[in-house]
């Protein structure tokens, strides 16, 4: 089992979005390396530490899982999506998305400001400087440290 966090600013989809549908597929995805970490990465029953960003106050909100193996992600193909991509193809997909589905919310949002002060936390991808990746990995230990503060 892998552990993963994403991020989504939750104006656009919240973790009471993924509570209310239950299951959501990823789309979006326009970042090689974070396209990677799905196709390559996720398997079906990793954990997923969900990340609100961009907003008054960005930290973990809650608990997912991916659902799904990686797949082509349909917005690439939609000439009406924001997520369009001219040069991707069915026979040739560019962009991969996975399911994902919700576990539970945190009683609170654990806070990046929080989490900066962690010493336990010293190496984890989402505070390193100039880091903007939607998807990071995490380590059992950053996983559990970050569970423990809830």
């Amino acid at each position: 089992m892998h552990y993963w966090l994403m991020k989504s600013e939750p104006d656009a989809f919240s973790i009471d979005d993924l509570e209310r549908v239950g299951t959501e597929p990823w789309t979006g995805v326009r970042n090689y390396q974070a396209r990677n970490f799905m196709r390559d990465g996720m398997k079906p029953g990793d954990g997923v530490l969900f990340y609100h960003s961009s907003c008054p106050e960005p930290g973990v909100v809650g608990i997912a899982e991916v659902a799904s193996e990686a797949y082509p992600d349909p917005t690439q193909y939609d000439r009406k999506s924001d997520y369009y991509d001219e040069k991707a193809t069915p026979e040739n997909p560019r962009w991969m998305l996975v399911d994902v589905s919700f576990k539970r919310k945190f009683r609170r949002t654990v806070g990046l400001d929080e989490l900066r002060r962690q010493a336990k936390l010293e190496g984890f991808a989402l505070l390193q400087r100039g880091n903007r990746l939607s998807i990071l990995p995490v380590t059992r230990a950053q996983w559990n440290a970050i569970l423990g503060l809830e």
